[in-house]
């Protein structure tokens, strides 16, 4: 390991390959609220969030979790799951007031048509303005879980209107 009076070591959540301190500082710099998206294999959590001095100060989150308490049977890291967890995020955020978030997806890599960006399609149907291009967002078919299975769409289309009535 290096040493001397020249040597730095970098930010802990550098080190961990967690933050990119560039890319945040951009974000930040802004001054509009962030979409957070994270994915696991299993869930998928999406954070409105505004920027404190003390910490980032989370105004509205969503995670696919939720969707089982309102009915969803099937998987909770899917496309449909995810564009459905951004559905209900954009819902709450727009109760909150934001409309108009850009998106943060952290040291994930982005693949054109997957989950992080069917959680965009959520959002941007709900209501929220998130600056993106078009080529990057999945086809309907795949939204719908026409891909999966044919049950899936109706059980989509179920669960919007059930957000839409809340």
């Amino acid at each position: 390991m290096a040493t001397g009076p020249r040597y730095r070591v970098a930010f802990r959540r550098r080190r961990e390959g967690r933050t990119d301190y560039y890319v945040r500082r951009k974000l930040l710099r802004g001054g509009e609220t962030r979409a957070i998206v994270r994915r696991s294999n299993k869930n998928v959590t999406i954070q409105f969030a505004d920027f404190d001095m003390e910490g980032d100060r989370i105004v509205v989150s969503a995670t696919s979790k939720e969707l089982k308490a309102l009915g969803w049977e099937y998987s909770c890291s899917s496309i449909p799951a995810a564009y459905l967890t951004g559905y209900l995020a954009g819902k709450k955020a727009l109760k909150e007031g934001i409309e108009y978030a850009v998106l943060d997806i952290g040291m994930q890599n982005p693949q054109y048509g997957g989950v992080l960006f069917a959680t965009v399609s959520g959002m941007i149907d709900a209501g929220v303005e998130i600056p993106c291009s078009e080529d990057v967002l999945p086809a309907e078919e795949r939204l719908l879980g026409k891909h999966i299975d044919d049950a899936i769409e109706a059980a989509v289309n179920s669960l919007k209107e059930k957000m839409e009535a809340e």
